[in-house]
């Protein structure tokens, strides 16, 4: 390839040339839509007209769908919803012009999904599917038996527009234009506010979103909510537009899917995806009907074309594009995640940092903890403190309950019986964002980042606290912003802070996670094998940072089987063996009880450590625990 072909190529891909040209394209295509009635087509201008409330409805799915990662088939409903109450309101209203109460059908709308949403906030994957579509089901059935209000299977009849007729339809274009604009306008600040950062670290993974502070239940009512307000506006206007209103029409399984292709051809969580997906399918369901006259012919091409989505698109047409472009430009490049880390990015502390001075208070305190799955008791009458200050180890075999006791701790699992005291304060009732709240920050054992963010992203996600207030938030400014630019730095990670946080190497990643729990500024940090799977020199700097920070008073409870990385840091030790500790004490006590040795280290740990045998004479007995 000659230099001035690899030029022009260079100047193809200029990210700043990739902008223009994008929002050249949007405000040309926004100038087609809204000028689109000067087409002589009266079929062409109902074709617009449908597709406008089909990309309305899209862009609400995408809030549910595209953010939080929920697969909602209810759509559809909120599009009847709001019909029916503009038609019920105009019918009953009659000196008041229907469009006014577009308004009016939105919030009820909205009022509606937040409703399914308090039903399904406990419902995931197929389950969820299957509720909604029976909320779908049940609202053509409410308006088929309600028949003072809806007129039942009859369907409801609409005055005629009273407005000049050379206006033609012209005010149902513009409102539905302008619904479809509000809508992509409430999703772009969305995205760019806390409440949306909150969205998508529950569709990451929302178990991971609990533990630093995301009080998934309310982010997903109102997601919900937000979803349907102005789906059930277009609906409102749709049914003005048509003159009638009926439940079979208006309660239609087959809008919901159509709903859902638009989003998933276009591109889920993107901006202008599923609008571009609702211009697509519109025409396509448009030109099945003309052809072949719908019926199971036009299920049969929309499941075909959902079955090649999957295959080929299965990101969708925006960020499968995005992704190679973003390939073309990178290409030859050297890629910046995954490289290896220097460990002269951060200098190492010397070992013999000095430690906190022994408060005499204790932070955590565990009594009497059962949890069982079926006849497997994985956490038996487990009881042990961590005293304030400290880097306590529990140390055990694979399978004596370590991670279940961390996950009882942090609140991702509730256990049968038992205490769990922070503070003195009882906690083990308390949803996991409320722990996070109250100071208890964890990592885990496999690393869980949410992988679609970047890194900073994934600092700044953590909050030590919820509000209505804070929901509106820039997501990535601020104070908070600097202050996760530090905690990058202080990991050694902040050229990294760009890059997608799924790009990362596993050693990357864990330092990423360190930094992410440390925003909650906790008083109490679970870290879940910090030393596994990662090089020599990275564990070196992991018990670096773990020093530091203990240094500044950060208490830890570490779970870990690298012994010399725990003898060189932890003190004290908790042995946990069958759901229950068997030994607490110092390194060099549990180094050579001979319980321990037996449940977990093995006489072979003796021979590895023969320079420590010799101060088993001058050793303290261990501390047993009473059961």
């Amino acid at each position: 390839m000659s230099t001035s072909t690899k030029t022009s190529a260079a100047r193809l891909l200029d990210p700043r040339l990739q902008t223009m040209v994008t929002r050249a394209v949007v405000v040309v295509a926004a100038a087609v839509i809204v000028l689109f009635p000067l087409s002589p087509s009266m079929s062409a201008q109902n074709t617009m007209i449908m597709t406008l409330v089909l990309a309305i409805g899209a862009s609400g799915l995408n809030v549910i769908t595209g953010f939080t990662g929920y697969l909602s088939l209810s759509q559809g409903a909120f599009i009847g919803i709001g019909a029916y109450v503009g038609a019920v309101l105009a019918i009953r209203i009659p000196d008041v012009p229907p469009l006014v109460w577009v308004p009016v059908a939105g919030v009820f709308a909205a009022a509606i999904a937040m409703l399914l949403g308090l039903v399904t906030y406990r419902s995931r994957g197929p389950a969820f599917v299957i509720i909604t579509v029976a909320f779908l089901f049940l609202a053509q059935f409410v308006a088929i038996q309600w028949v003072p209000v809806t007129n039942g299977t009859a369907g409801l009849t609409l005055p005629l527009p009273d407005w000049p007729e050379a206006w033609g339809n012209w005010p149902f274009h513009l409102v539905l234009v302008t619904l479809l604009a509000l809508s992509l306008l409430m999703t772009w600040a969305i995205r760019r506010t806390k409440f949306g950062m909150g969205l998508i670290a529950i569709r990451e993974d929302e178990g991971k979103a609990g533990t630093i502070g995301v009080n998934a239940p309310v982010y997903k009512l109102l997601a919900f909510g937000a979803s349907a307000l102005f789906v059930g506006m277009a609906g409102s206007a749709y049914g003005y537009y048509l003159s009638f209103v009926d439940p079979i029409s208006m309660f239609s399984i087959v809008t919901s899917a159509l709903i859902v292709l638009s989003v998933i051809l276009g591109g889920r969580g993107t901006l202008f995806g599923p609008v571009l997906g609702a211009f697509i399918i519109q025409p396509v369901n448009t030109f099945a009907n003309d052809t072949f006259g719908g019926g199971n012919a036009r299920l049969v091409l929309f499941g075909g074309l959902l079955v090649l989505l999957v295959i080929l698109l299965p990101r969708g047409i925006l960020p499968t594009v995005a992704a190679l472009l973003e390939k073309a430009r990178t290409k030859g490049t050297v890629g910046l995640s995954g490289a290896r880390l220097n460990p002269l990015d951060r200098p190492l502390l010397p070992v013999d940092v000095k430690r906190p001075a022994p408060t005499g208070r204790t932070l955590l305190e565990v009594r009497g903890l059962h949890k069982s799955f079926g006849g497997n008791h994985a956490v038996d009458d487990c009881s042990f403190t961590v005293p304030e200050g400290s880097i306590t180890a529990l140390i055990g075999p694979n399978g004596s309950g370590k991670t279940t006791v961390f996950n009882l701790i942090s609140g991702t699992m509730i256990p049968d019986r038992g205490e769990i005291l922070l503070n003195g304060e009882r906690m083990e009732r308390l949803s996991p964002w409320s722990r996070a709240h109250r100071g208890v920050g964890r990592t885990f054992q496999i690393t869980r980042l949410f992988r679609e963010m970047t890194v900073l992203e994934n600092t700044v996600a953590p909050l030590r606290d919820f509000s209505v207030r804070q929901l509106g938030l820039d997501a990535v400014s601020g104070s908070e912003a600097a202050r996760a630019a530090e905690l990058l730095e202080f990991v050694g990670m902040s050229a990294y802070r760009n890059a997608r946080a799924g790009s990362l190497s596993y050693g990357q990643q864990k330092l990423v996670e360190l930094a992410q729990v440390l925003m909650l500024d906790p008083k109490l940090i679970l870290l879940d094998e910090p030393a596994g799977g990662i090089n020599p020199t990275l564990i070196e700097r992991m018990g670096d940072l773990i020093r530091d920070l203990n240094a500044k008073g950060t208490t830890f409870l570490l779970v870990e089987h690298n012994m010399p990385f725990v003898v060189g840091l932890c003190d004290p030790i908790r042995v946990l063996a069958r759901g229950a500790v068997i030994a607490n004490g110092t390194p060099e006590q549990i180094q050579k009880d001979p319980l321990v040795l037996d449940a977990y280290l093995g006489d072979d740990y003796l021979l590895e450590a023969p320079s420590k045998a010799k101060q088993a004479a001058n050793v303290p007995a261990v501390e047993r625990n009473p059961a």
